[in-house]
Formats: structure tokens, C-alpha cells, sequence
């Protein structure tokens, strides 16, 4: 009897027509799922991708061959079960994505110091301290996202599908594109640029300096009459140098505590991105998986700490930031959502000709 296109049902069938069936549907790629309760069934059950035997009137074999036992013999556990499987897959899929692109991301911003010629926008303890504390929260607490609005309307995966498509693997190399651009962005900007977006970067009155200079920067001692005057950073410290050239080292570390915080700032965004894998964050909100909101509180906590610590910021290397200074930190970290946001759009529109095309 035809209940829909391309759906059939079959009666009376014996256990070798069971087992056929489900044969034909694997060769044909599709994930296979059985239900019975009877010994005739269990052939057919231990074929199937998993078996699902009852739990009540089911019999002993058909438990034994099957993957799962329905323990209350009600039909729509099962679809309860596949919803709670494909949440826990696509919080997986989160996971990668948000630790993918974020490394990256980061692989990318060293890349670019060491191709441009300018100085280190980081040491390694403020990597390590990005990877192992600042990144940690949130990636765990993306194992929390609660299920798609619309998980149970997507068609099955195939047998063979990819973890990673070649699409998924486009947007972690755009992703992190931008969180290393941005990072070393930042960097760049504080050393050759007044002001951004109309905020004033000289509050600190430290030396600007040309594109060009900054980009052969080894070659300061060579410049006639360069000089880099002292500046102070928040809470009074004075920053100074006994060689021009040090600027370029000693006189960076304003610039790397910029560089750093983007990346944090970056990764938090980011973290959002990943709360769902094709919808946007106006139909799934952060509040959604309020565990991710306190993770991202830790994390930011944790950063502010090492900033704001005179002995914790002496040993990575940072010194405190103003508050126009966290205002371009979060103007340049910000877009990281909007750029995910298209990419889903994207993602949403190639699903959805898809399936037109199928229908």
C-alpha cells in the first residue's frame, strides 16, 4: 500500500523478506533502523544499523540481537531518541567548529607576523594561556547546546556523509581568516594609526609610526633621527627606552595586550556561532544554553584578571586597557558574528534549493 511518495508498507512478511528489506535499504546508503519483538524478527534486528527490540512484550532473542531496548514499548520514545542523537552529533560538530576555527585563527595571526615582518603580536604563555583557560570554558560548555528548532524536519544523514564537508571546511578557513586578520589588525593599527573609527589611539601618547617602518622594523638603527617617546598605560605605569629600537620590543607591549584581547574577545563571539550550525542566533538566542553565557563570564573574567593583576600582567607580559580602548576591541571582534551569520544564510539557501531540487 502507498502511504506517500517513494514510503511502502509490507505485511506478512517472513524473516527472510524482513532481512532483505533492510539490506536493500543499506545498500541504497540510508542509516536502518528495526523494530520487532518476536524471534522471527531478530535476523532482521541484528542486520539493521541498530535494532530496537521491546522492552515489555519484546522476547529474549529479539533483546539480545537488537542495539536497544524500548523499555516502556512506546513508538515515540524512538523519536525522542533520534532527537536526542542528532543534538548530541550536531553538539559535537559545535565543538570542532568553534576549536577549528579558533586554532586557525590563531596558526593564521602567526603566520601573518612572521609574512608581514613585524614583531611577535603574541609570545607563546599568552597562547598557551588562550588555549588552555580562555578557550576551555566555552568549548565545554557548547557540549550543553539544547537541540535545533528544527532538528527533526532535516532529512536523515546519508551512511557516508563527511564529518567535515568541503563547505564546513570553507567557513573554518573564512572564520579564521578573520580572527587572525583581526588579531594582527589591531596590532598594526596601534602602531601606524591616530585614531579608529573616530576613537582616539594616542591616548597613551605613544609614537606613530609608518607602514613601511613598522614592516622593517629590524632595520631601526639605521633610521636617521628616529625617535620614540614614553608613554604611560592605565594606572600610571610609564613605559620607556633606553634604545629607539626598543620600541619595536619593549615598547610593544601595549600592542600585544590589544592583540590578545581581540583574540579572547573573538573566540567569545565565535563561541556564539556555534550554538547552532545553520540557524541564526535571532532563532536560537544565546540564552538558549545558559551555561555557554556563564562560560564566556569565566573565560572574560579569567582575561580581565591577568590584565588587571600587576603580578599576573607582569608575567604574560600585558599592562592594563581604557575603556576606548575595550570599545575597539569589541568593534573589531564583533563582525566575526555577522560574517558566521552570512555564511549561514548561505548554508540555509543551498539546503533549501536542495530540496526543492529533490521534490
Amino acid at each position: 500500500m502507498l502511504l506517500r511518495p517513494g514510503g511502502k508498507v509490507f505485511s506478512r512478511a517472513e524473516p527472510r523478506h524482513k532481512q532483505e528489506i533492510v539490506r536493500l535499504l543499506k545498500d541504497m546508503g540510508e542509516i536502518v533502523a528495526m523494530t520487532g519483538d518476536g524471534v522471527n524478527d531478530a535476523p532482521a534486528l541484528k542486520l539493521a544499523d541498530i535494532g530496537i527490540a521491546m522492552g515489555i512484550t519484546g522476547t529474549e532473542v529479539a533483546k539480545e540481537a537488537s542495539d536497544m531496548v524500548l523499555a516502556d514499548d512506546n513508538f515515540s520514545t524512538i523519536v525522542s531518541a533520534v532527537a536526542e542523537g542528532r543534538a548530541i552529533y550536531n553538539n559535537m560538530k559545535s565543538f570542532i567548529r568553534y576549536m577549528i576555527s579558533s586554532n586557525v585563527g590563531e596558526v593564521i595571526s602567526i603566520f601573518l607576523t612572521a609574512a608581514l615582518g613585524i614583531p611577535e603580536c603574541m609570545i607563546p604563555v599568552q597562547l598557551l594561556w588562550v588555549n588552555l583557560v580562555t578557550d576551555g570554558p566555552p568549548a565545554t560548555a557548547l557540549g550543553f547546546n539544547p537541540a535545533d528548532v528544527d532538528i527533526m524536519r532535516k532529512p536523515p544523514r546519508k551512511s557516508d556523509d563527511s564529518l567535515i564537508s568541503s563547505w564546513v571546511l570553507v567557513r573554518y578557513l573564512v572564520i579564521g581568516s578573520y580572527v587572525g586578520i583581526a588579531t594582527v589588525g589591531i596590532f598594526v593599527l596601534w602602531y601606524t594609526q591616530p585614531s579608529f573609527l573616530g576613537i582616539n589611539l594616542l591616548g597613551d601618547g605613544h609614537t606613530i609610526v609608518e607602514l613601511s617602518q613598522l614592516l622593517n622594523w629590524g632595520e631601526c638603527h639605521s633610521w636617521p633621527n628616529f625617535t620614540a617617546a614614553p608613554f604611560t598605560v592605565s594606572g600610571g605605569r610609564m613605559i620607556t627606552f633606553s634604545n629607539p629600537c626598543d620600541y619595536f620590543s619593549v615598547g610593544k607591549v601595549k600592542a600585544m595586550t590589544l592583540s590578545l584581547s581581540v583574540l579572547v574577545a573573538i573566540e567569545m563571539f565565535n563561541s556564539l556561532n556555534a550554538l547552532s550550525e545553520e540557524n541564526s542566533l535571532r532563532k536560537i538566542p544565546p540564552w538558549r544554553n545558559p551555561w555557554l553565557m556563564v562560560a564566556m563570564s569565566i573565560s572574560f573574567g579569567l582575561h580581565c584578571l591577568i590584565l588587571y593583576t600587576p603580578f599576573l600582567a607582569n608575567v604574560f607580559g600585558v599592562v592594563p586597557l581604557s575603556l576606548s580602548e575595550w570599545f575597539v576591541v569589541i568593534l573589531i571582534s564583533a563582525p566575526v558574528i555577522l560574517i558566521d551569520e552570512i555564511l549561514k544564510w548561505v548554508a540555509r539557501n543551498q539546503r533549501k534549493m536542495k530540496k526543492e531540487k529533490v521534490a
